[in-house]
């Protein structure tokens, strides 16, 4: 019985110090997240850099399915 008690408590062990080093880990991969994601992501740019994509193109619901499918290959969404 003992023998059993033994190797219960050494796979606690292991488990609760998977759990800890995920957390940590987890803590970790949250903060570079932060640290990589920019601020401001649709302000526009500064300097001489443009603006690559502006959808011109409005189609309201009522567009024909030939525009609408033309606009989906166009756009690749």
């Amino acid at each position: 019985m003992i023998l059993y008690v033994r190797e219960w408590l050494v796979r606690g062990k292991f488990l609760l110090f998977f759990l800890v080093l995920t957390s940590i880990l987890y803590q970790i991969l949250l903060l570079v997240t932060q640290w990589i994601e920019p601020k401001e992501r649709y302000k526009e740019p500064l300097g001489q850099s443009v603006k690559v994509f502006q959808n011109h193109v409005s189609l309201s619901d009522q567009a024909p399915m030939g525009e609408r499918l033309k606009l989906f290959y166009w756009l690749g969404e």
